[in-house]
């Protein structure tokens, strides 16, 4: 018998609307089931994040020693997103950065519990652009000492920035191999002239103030006399505190460390090349040790041994960086500090970089918040366009206005613009190394008819007036256009001078000889009456907590742009020690991944940023180590 024959295959349009029925139902279960274990699978993270919190707490035993290696960019505020900060997690490469506040916090946390017996010290991978937020966290180094704790710095080589903060230790050891490079301080730009000369690219720059050099690598191929005399009495203030300062700490003549430091080629010669031990018979170290006989002197010093007998027992930076703690997260009134760091710019800005818009409304949402008694306003910034900056300005006076006192803590550079954010405040902290001043603005305008004639492309045509037409980057500048815009950039200075004047309680002719866009250090313009006191950023907050007169134990809250639901969770896992339990399986990702594409160099974003038919104006010293 054979096989009945196979049904006929339904045809037609019923045909299509069952298959395609099916298909739908298909494509939903697949759907249903990307959900279901996408929710399963942020229900384990969340588990693991809870026991690996629980975990890393009982890593903290009695004897340990806080390591602090801090890595990347010590900065005062996190400018790479949540999910950049949880993949570094997992890769040696990457985006890096150390929050300032994050260090303080841990040295001050580790020096009132009895679990810490001791600080480790390894600097050698932190990149610091300035000496001001390295002095907080050697302020905090001093304060974990005066408990009677002591502090061990250990590196294979290091730069003056690095032994700026080993300097702070007890004892201060280098691998045999290292050495420790000490050269002074500099400030050379890069000249964009010639450049653009070639490239037929007409850069029209307007500016008031004798010393505004910020935009001369557009106008020149080297820099000016008057540039250089002004830059080099900033930077020999700087050079002449950390003189003072390490040499302080090391018990050295601050002469004989500047000759040595000048002297270094003959002396590494003399040396035989052998530069750490150099630095032992300088009495800039103390002793040569490998990482094994690091190890052995710790334990030969009571620490314990670590897991499974090796090692010493320690617990790492991340795994101990306090969380903000329940006084400073409930409705307790105290202090609310909002960051500005990085260039000034219009509109919202990303953290990393202060927005005129973004920034103001961070100090609008701190002065309407019933918690907020204080502000302190923390500038690491050297300045940007003049608009925004106003815009936050403006909200500082507006905050005065409400009756909340508020107070400036400059950090490594709060110049031109970045002075101008503050100037009206209560009172103005700086540390004696923080690069301030520079009350000068500048103009600038480019044009292309040059370039454009070069690729055979030429502007013609007819306007309704002089005017007209008159900010076209495809024609030359008129010279009454150029008039008109060195008299805003006059009037902006006139503004500049004038608000300081008023703000210091100074006449505007007093204001003026030391401003001319002139650069100084903290402590230079302690002395010239732009800033009112040197410290750090916990002075600068008693001194706010004072003002609101709060008591002893007030909270501190910082001011943060407000965060997606997507985003807190990602912070939770990477503040948790959950990904230390992954990481310890072995889990890493591709450095590649983590690529960022290089930044411009700062004098030509300048440029990416000029907006075509319009005046640029700008207060920017340009003038970051």
């Amino acid at each position: 018998m054979s096989p009945p024959p196979f049904p006929p295959r339904r045809r037609g349009f019923a045909g299509f609307l069952r298959d395609l029925g099916r298909g739908i139902n298909l494509l939903r279960l697949v759907i249903i089931n990307l959900v279901f274990f996408a929710v399963l699978a942020l229900i384990v993270l969340l588990v693991t994040a809870g026991i690996a919190g629980t975990r890393a707490e009982r890593m903290v035993q009695e004897g340990s020693v806080l390591v602090l290696q801090p890595q990347g960019a010590l900065v005062e505020q996190y400018s790479i997103d949540p999910l950049q900060r949880v993949m570094r997690g997992f890769s040696d490469e990457g985006p890096r950065q150390i929050q300032l506040r994050d260090l303080v916090a841990s040295i001050d946390r580790a020096a009132r519990d009895s679990r810490i017996s001791r600080i480790l010290l390894m600097p050698g991978e932190l990149q610091a652009g300035g000496f001001a937020a390295l002095r907080e966290v050697g302020a905090a180094l001093d304060r974990f000492r005066a408990t009677g704790k002591p502090v061990l710095a250990w590196g294979v080589n290091l730069d003056q920035s690095q032994y700026y903060l080993a300097a702070h230790a007890d004892r201060v050891l280098l691998d045999p191999q290292g050495g420790l490079m000490l050269t002074g301080l500099a400030n050379y730009r890069l000249y964009y002239k010639d450049l653009l000369d070639k490239l037929g690219v007409d850069v029209h720059l307007f500016r008031v103030g004798e010393y505004k050099s910020a935009a001369e690598p557009y106008i020149l191929d080297h820099a000016s006399e008057d540039a250089k005399r002004a830059d080099a009495y900033w930077l020999g203030g700087l050079w002449d505190t950390w003189l003072d300062e390490v040499g302080a700490l090391r018990k050295l003549d601050p002469a004989v460390l500047r000759a040595d430091v000048d002297g270094l080629p003959q002396r590494v010669a003399d040396a035989q090349g052998d530069l750490a031990q150099l630095a032992v018979d300088g009495h800039l170290a103390d002793g040569l040790a490998t990482r094994a006989q690091l190890i052995a002197e710790l334990r030969k010093a009571g620490v314990p041994a670590g897991k499974r007998g090796h090692g010493f027992r320690h617990v790492t930076l991340a795994d101990y960086v306090p969380s903000e703690t329940a006084a400073s997260r409930g409705g307790t009134p105290g202090v609310t500090v909002v960051v500005a760091e990085g260039e000034i710019a219009g509109g919202r800005q990303p953290p990393g970089a202060i927005g005129g818009e973004s920034t103001a409304a961070l100090i609008r949402a701190a002065r309407e918040d019933h918690k907020t008694k204080a502000l302190v306003l923390r500038v690491d910034s050297p300045g940007g366009e003049v608009y925004a900056a106003e815009q936050i300005r403006r909200e500082i006076v507006l905050t005065r206005e409400a009756g909340i006192p508020v107070v400036v803590s400059m950090g490594d550079v709060a110049a031109s613009g970045g002075y101008w954010i503050g100037m009206n405040a209560d009172r103005i902290f700086a540390e004696p190394n923080t690069i301030t001043g520079s009350i000068g603005i500048f103009g600038l305008f480019y044009t292309l008819p040059d370039t454009l004639a070069k690729l055979g492309v030429h502007s013609d045509g007819v306007g309704t007036g002089p005017m007209a037409g008159a900010f076209d980057l495809s024609r030359p500048l008129d010279p009454g256009v150029g008039a008109l815009i060195q008299a805003m950039i006059d009037k902006g200075y006139r503004d500049f001078v004038g608000n300081v004047a008023k703000a210091r309680k100074q006449s505007a002719a007093a204001i003026d000889t030391v401003a001319q866009g002139r650069v100084w250090t903290g402590q230079q313009a302690l002395e010239r009456g732009l800033v009112d006191t040197l410290g750090g950023m916990g002075a600068a907050t008693d001194y706010a907590a004072g003002l609101a007169h709060l008591g002893k134990g007030y909270p501190v809250r910082y001011a943060e742009p407000p965060l997606g639901g997507v985003e807190r969770l990602l912070l939770s896992f990477n503040q948790s020690a959950s990904a230390y339990v992954l990481r310890s399986a072995g889990l890493r990702l591709p450095a590649a991944w983590l690529a960022a594409a290089p930044a411009l160099l700062p004098p030509l974003a300048w440029l990416r940023h000029a907006r075509p038919g319009t005046p640029n104006i700008y207060a920017d010293c340009l003038c970051r180590l």
